[in-house]
């Protein structure tokens, strides 16, 4: 079992950033594949970053391509999404995510693959 909790969001202007983290806890954090996604109202759950055991793969929604950062530190169990040039259509609860088929090279962008989720976290972009 792995558990894991979402912490920063919140409500910013349109163009601001925001940092969101993922603290996970349980079994081995580096044998797991990590991802964000997110769900606005009235929306299906949908892939926006996701990277490998060892960072060595990194994956990006082409919505969020050149604007969100995805990062792990496997030393401290820890998985960040890091947004800039926030729009008013990035609003949604974000979600992490672990993958206990990761590897190094790889990692999945759908969301069946992902065994474990978080509680998410709201972010909302005002325009």
């Amino acid at each position: 079992q792995v558990q894991l909790v979402e912490s920063g969001g919140g409500l910013v202007q349109a163009g601001g950033s925001l940092r969101l983290s993922c603290a996970a806890s349980g079994r081995t954090f580096t044998n797991y594949a990590m991802a964000w996604f997110r769900q606005a109202p009235d929306k299906e759950r949908e892939f926006v970053a996701a990277l490998s055991t060892t960072s060595i793969s990194t994956y990006y929604a082409d919505s969020v391509k050149g604007r969100f950062t995805i990062s792990r530190d496997n030393a401290k169990s820890t998985v960040d999404l890091q947004m800039n040039s926030l729009k008013p259509e990035d609003t949604a609860v974000y979600y992490c995510a672990a993958d206990r088929q990761g590897n190094s090279y790889y990692a999945s962008a759908q969301s069946l693959d992902y065994d474990y989720w978080g509680q998410g976290t709201q972010v909302t972009v005002s325009s």
